[in-house]
Parts: structure tokens; sequence; C-alpha cells
């Protein structure tokens, strides 16, 4: 029997109003926690029509969807339409997810700001954005946030270091095979990265074959061994229209003998004393545009 982590990534205020509480009831009806990462400043989805010159970024668009899963009001947001601010209208929903005992964390301040531009910033922009990230959750839940992960796995060296600044234990920003310790400067950086270890519904579903309908099947046959993973979920597509999906992957990974759990709880299970030792890099991936953050071995 091996473990996987659901994580929940929240990039949009549909998402996190429509997609996270119908995640919610679909986990507890399964008696199941996540970890939820939300977005907690401007949604500016609108923004990422700018990535249309990108490599894949048309196929991955022709393939999902995305204004049937996003929905045209979001994809105008920061062009047509003010971007709304997602942590000052959404607080209530995000607090229902750690009420109903699910694991907290930030996501990003401005995803597609992050996502599009966090490679390339300096040190004080980097340490800007995260300090709005983590204030903002500070005045939603009154706490400090459990972990991170980053907005399209998107990182820089300093946004890692700051991780450890902020004392958390683990964070999951990239893509990979399993834990590792990250090594930046020279330095080994103290928290534990987690990295996402199965491809997502998006980076699947409208390539070689793979449909709405049989892509949970596809999915399974990559869990038939008993090797811990990280699932990367959207509330915005499992949490929307690829909901019958998720519910076939849950009853899948279950009829399987695996144990579905938070990453902290992941991590609390697992010896961290001896683990591999990776510098950072970027590099691509099937189904998915331009570069993201992968394990040093990874593909």
């Amino acid at each position: 029997m091996a473990r996987i982590a659901l994580k929940v990534d929240v990039d949009t205020l549909r998402g996190t109003r429509e997609g996270v509480p119908r995640l919610l009831r679909l986990l507890d009806k399964r008696g199941l926690q996540a970890t939820c990462l939300f977005s907690l400043g401007p949604d500016h989805t609108g923004w990422a029509l700018k990535r249309v010159f990108r490599p894949g970024f048309l196929g991955k668009v022709s393939r999902t969807s995305v204004r049937k899963h996003y929905g045209l009001r979001t994809l105008m947001y920061g062009v047509l339409l003010p971007a709304p601010d997602i942590g000052a209208k959404a607080a209530a929903e995000m607090r229902a997810a750690r009420d109903a005992g699910h694991e907290c964390g930030i996501h990003t301040w401005d995803h597609v700001v992050w996502q599009d531009q966090v490679r390339g910033r300096d040190a004080a922009w980097t340490r800007g954005q995260m300090g709005l990230a983590w204030n903002r959750y500070g005045e939603i839940f009154g706490a400090a946030p459990a972990t991170h992960g980053a907005a399209g796995w998107q990182m820089n060296a300093v946004a890692f270091e700051q991780l450890d600044a902020w004392g958390l234990p683990y964070a999951s920003d990239g893509r990979g095979s399993g834990p590792y310790r990250l090594q930046v400067g020279g330095r080994v950086l103290t928290h534990v990265q987690w990295p996402t270890t199965l491809p997502t519904l998006d980076e699947l579903v409208g390539a070689d074959g793979i449909t709405e309908g049989n892509v949970a099947a596809h999915l399974l046959r990559q869990t038939a061994s008993d090797r811990d993973q990280v699932y990367t979920l959207h509330a915005e597509l499992e949490g929307g229209l690829l909901a019958p999906a998720f519910e076939a992957l849950l009853d899948g990974w279950t009829a399987q003998g695996h144990e579905l759990l938070t990453l902290g709880g992941l991590h609390a299970a697992t010896d961290t004393a001896t683990l591999p030792v990776h510098a950072l890099r970027w590099g691509s991936l099937p189904g998915r545009s331009g570069e993201l953050i992968v394990e040093a071995n990874a593909a």
C-alpha cells in the first residue's frame, strides 16, 4: 500500500468560491482530507492570454477547453473586467476548508504575475510578493500557513530561501519523483520539497486518446505500484466539470489500497533524515507549456 497526498491548487476567485466547496463535499463524503493552497490576492486570470506565444500553450488551451472550465468572466479578469481580490471576497470559503479539517497553505499572491515573472525577478520583488501572501494569509486564518506550493511550479532561489526563513518544514513547489532537499547558492536548505509526482488532468486530457471519461483509468495505471505519490488537483477542474473523473480516482485509489492524506500527513509518515539533495533546475514536461521547477534528475 502506498500513500498519495492530495494537493489542491486554488488559482481563481471562481475556484475558491465554487470549486473548493464542491471538493470539500466530495472529500467529506469519503472521510478524506487534502492540502488546500490558496491564491490570496488579485485574480488576473485574463492576463494569462499573453502566454499565447509560449511553446505548447495553444495546444494545451485547445485540448483542455480553458473557457469551459474557467468560465468567460474569469478569463476577462484584468482585461475587460477589474481583477477581483480573492482573499477579500472569498475568505469564508478558505476558512471553511480549515474548519473542515483540511491542511491549508499559500499558493501565491497573484497567480498569473507570479507564474509569468518570478523566474527572472530580483530578491526585493520576490520577497515583496511572498510577504503580501503571508500577511493576507495571517489576516484570513489568524495563524501561519502549514506549507507552500508555487503557482505554475515556478520559483527562484530567493523564493526557496524565503520558505526556510518562514520556518516551513516542507513545501511542494516543483515536479519530480520523490522528496528531497534543495541546494541553493552552495547551501542545503532545511525544508523538504515534496514535488508533484503524477501528471495533472489538464496535462492528460486530449492527448493520446485520453478523454474526460477515461483519464481516471489512465492515471490509475500509474499508481498500481506501492510508491508514495503527490497528486496536484485544481479547484477549477476537479472541483468543476472534472469532478466525476476525480471521484473515479478517489474510488480507484481506495480500491488499490492506497492511503489518501495531506502533504503534512505524508511528511510526518516519512523518514526524512537521509533524503537526497538536488540543485535548482528548470525543465519541461509533456502536456505543460514552458519550463517549470523539476527535480534535478527528473525529465
